[in-house]
């Protein structure tokens, strides 16, 4: 197999969740794969949608539904996108400061309760307009009757400025990647009031990402790429030990600039969210989950559009199916799967119940998009 480029300039967000990349360098299974993954360190998840698109960047560790808000064409100029594989599934947090906690705010419910009761603004951060964290913060407000879009106000924060933000009372609250909800919790600023497994478990969360350009140029360059990761997704979920290792790896480099402290603990699912409850979580961040957290299911991508059609980030529905078909390169990822020996799953639709009892199966996209009782009309 001719590999079209041999070195392959990766981006990352510093996250918990960019390991699998990380991982596959470190451990050399890139080389074995006969390409180099070259890592870059960036600060934005704009900065990365900018790269991508400019191919300053040849792949990167990406929001799934800012790669899906990219395609479409929201926010900026549109651009033709690939999803290579799912990088992990679980592992985000919704985070309140400890001023509305002791104000009663503890859960949903009662931030409801306290936002009837204050009138005033309330500011809250997520990482990227079209992100996975805007999503899930606005699902989240939204099935506890707050209207995200009408009754906060929505910002954009990178991920690692969320915890100096909230420490200096610029925002009430944030919903970001790990590791920076457990470092609010450690620094005493801030308690987690959800996780975002519990508004979907097993919900998709990063994706390997590239333009269709660089995707139609160099597939055996992709292909090698997505092979090197998922054995380096089997490699850190295959045990705790190997966890450890990632973690120490994650923090002592200083790819993701916090104490293994903070970053350990959730990485292994355990919780403390800062109210006196401590858990083993079901549904923690898993890295590949024998290819089940890697499969990219199209109706993973479908989803993101409707919650875009459900807030007005688009005024009217997009081709929902021919649009993941587009982006979603299903069959470069059964090649690679392929070559790391990973079993590949038979359908490219998956359904799931989400906090609200709702059920997303991927089937009627449109009327899904429609029948929530909060949306923007």
């Amino acid at each position: 197999m001719h590999i079209e480029k041999q070195a392959v300039r990766i981006g990352f967000n510093p996250l918990t969740d960019c390991a699998s990349l990380v991982m596959a360098a470190v451990l050399g299974l890139d080389e074995r794969h006969g390409i180099r993954i070259v890592l870059s360190r960036e600060s934005s998840w704009a900065g990365v949608r900018d790269k991508l698109v400019t191919g300053e960047l040849d792949a990167a560790h990406a929001l799934l539904g800012m790669v899906y808000g990219t395609q479409l064409g929201i926010g900026a100029q549109r651009h033709d996108m690939a999803v290579l594989m799912n990088l992990n599934r679980n592992g985000q947090a919704i985070t309140l400061s400890r001023r509305l906690m002791a104000q009663g705010a503890v859960d949903g419910p009662s931030l409801a309760a306290l936002m009837q009761g204050e009138r005033r603004s309330y500011v809250f951060a997520q990482t990227f307009p079209t992100g996975t964290h805007a999503m899930w913060l606005y699902y989240w407000l939204a099935a506890h009757g707050i209207d995200p879009l009408r009754d906060v106000r929505a910002i954009t924060v990178p991920p690692s400025q969320m915890v100096y933000n909230l420490t200096e009372g610029h925002m009430d609250g944030f919903c970001a990647g790990e590791p920076w909800g457990q470092r609010a919790v450690m620094d005493g600023i801030g308690v987690t009031v959800a996780t975002s497994q519990q508004i979907w478990p097993d919900h998709p969360e990063k994706a390997l990402a590239t333009s269709r350009a660089f995707a139609d140029a160099h597939p055996n360059t992709c292909r090698a790429l997505v092979a090197a990761v998922l054995e380096a997704s089997r490699w850190i979920d295959a045990s705790v030990e190997n966890r450890r290792a990632t973690a120490e790896i994650l923090t002592g480099g200083g790819t993701v600039a916090t104490d293994r402290a903070a970053l350990l603990p959730r990485m292994l699912g355990q919780y403390d969210d800062g109210m006196g409850r401590q858990w083993q979580d079901a549904h923690p961040l898993c890295f590949h989950q024998d290819g089940a957290a890697n499969y990219p299911y199209l109706s993973d991508g479908i989803w993101f559009m409707t919650q875009f059609r459900r807030w007005g980030l688009l005024k009217s529905h997009p081709d929902y199916e021919g649009t993941a078909r587009a982006v979603t390169r299903l069959q470069l990822y059964r090649e690679a799967a392929e070559l790391a020996g990973v079993a590949v799953l038979p359908h490219s639709l998956r359904s799931a119940t989400l906090l609200d009892g709702g059920t997303w199966d991927g089937a009627d996209p449109e009327r899904y998009a429609l029948a929530f009782p909060i949306r923007q009309r």
